[in-house]
């Protein structure tokens, strides 16, 4: 399927994402909220560097993980594997991430974390609600 809309769909209506970082020798998982960013296939999240995840990250800026739902039966399956790079925002583009994260999570504005944006590399979206194993795939364009 190379049209692409039903993935984006998926990922602006969640808010949950599960992160893994490692720095090639530690690793450790996370679940934070996100907001998705359609225009630069990005999502934007809120996590303190000194986590045991964020001083993975700093060290290495790999990351990976998932989203997905809690289905009650194997046919209403769906969900996404994502790659990418994470780094912290700074400047412009954490001012207008910052104040588009808080207005999708109000409690936000209470929380000084700093903004990360993990870019997107590779996303796999299983959605066995449009055919049992039925993948959707985007690679960032070379």
């Amino acid at each position: 399927m190379s049209d692409h809309s039903h993935l984006i769909r998926y990922l602006k209506k969640q808010h949950v994402l599960s992160l893994c970082a490692t720095d090639g020798k530690d690793m450790w998982s996370a679940n934070c909220f996100y907001l998705f960013d359609q225009e630069s296939m990005a999502f934007w999240l809120m996590t303190e560097p000194d986590t045991r995840h964020g001083q993975l990250m700093l060290a290495n800026p790999r990351v990976a993980g998932t989203v997905n739902g809690q289905p009650k039966t194997v046919l209403l399956i769906k969900g996404v594997q994502y790659a990418g790079r994470i780094q912290l925002l700074s400047g412009e583009r954490e001012t207008a991430a910052r104040l588009a994260y808080q207005k999708r999570f109000p409690v936000a504005k209470k929380v000084s974390a700093p903004l990360w944006e993990i870019q997107l590399d590779e996303v796999k979206m299983t959605d066995n609600a449009l055919g049992f194993g039925k993948k959707i795939v985007w690679t960032k364009p070379l």
